[in-house]
């Protein structure tokens, strides 16, 4: 069976990851050989957005310290971890798709080469209207997540583009296809 594929999705805040990812994620519940695995972060649980697994800044440290994560990084004030058992996906063959902050990538290049690295992207206009709608940054907050997202670049043969201005269905039918392909 061949090697899986490490698919990081990556992308400014409001450009949709969350709700691309949720998508696909539905409309290829029935592929074994694509998976989604829930990210762990010290954020508390039920406050919308992707399926997470809430944990404390202490039990983020201990997990860190036996080893249970691939990938983990720091960002917002919020710490992320990617499970560890992404590892058996892979060598099983599959396709593991995460959702990363860009500060990462590198990281994950050297631990896992052959990965796609997929930078979502959208309009100022639009991420200014989606970070507005969801109600969780100040507007300071909201103009500083627009000037990072105005020097957001990813360089690289591994980097494919999907923009997500459009319909959550377009992104969505964009997504799916370029997974369902194999690098």
């Amino acid at each position: 069976m061949p090697k899986g594929r490490l698919v990081l999705v990556t992308g400014p805040s409001g450009v949709g990851k969350d709700s691309l990812l949720d998508g696909a994620r539905v409309a290829l519940a029935g592929r074994s050989d694509i998976v989604f695995p829930r990210r762990v972060i010290t954020r508390a649980a039920g406050l919308g957005g992707e399926e997470y697994q809430a944990v404390s800044e202490a039990e983020f440290a201990a997990m860190v310290a036996r080893g249970a994560f691939a990938l983990f990084w720091t960002a917002h004030g919020l710490h992320y971890g990617i499970p560890a058992s992404i590892e058996s996906d892979l060598a099983a063959g599959r396709q593991v798709v995460v959702n990363v902050s860009r500060g990462v990538i590198e990281e994950a290049r050297a631990k896992y080469p052959g990965l796609l690295v997929l930078a979502i992207n959208a309009s100022p206009d639009m991420l200014r209207r989606r970070l507005q709608a969801r109600g969780r940054e100040s507007a300071v907050e909201i103009e500083e997540r627009l000037q990072r997202a105005a020097a957001f670049r990813l360089d690289g043969d591994d980097v494919a583009a999907l923009n997500n201005d459009g319909p959550l269905a377009e992104g969505v039918a964009a997504l799916s296809l370029l997974l369902q392909k194999r690098g």
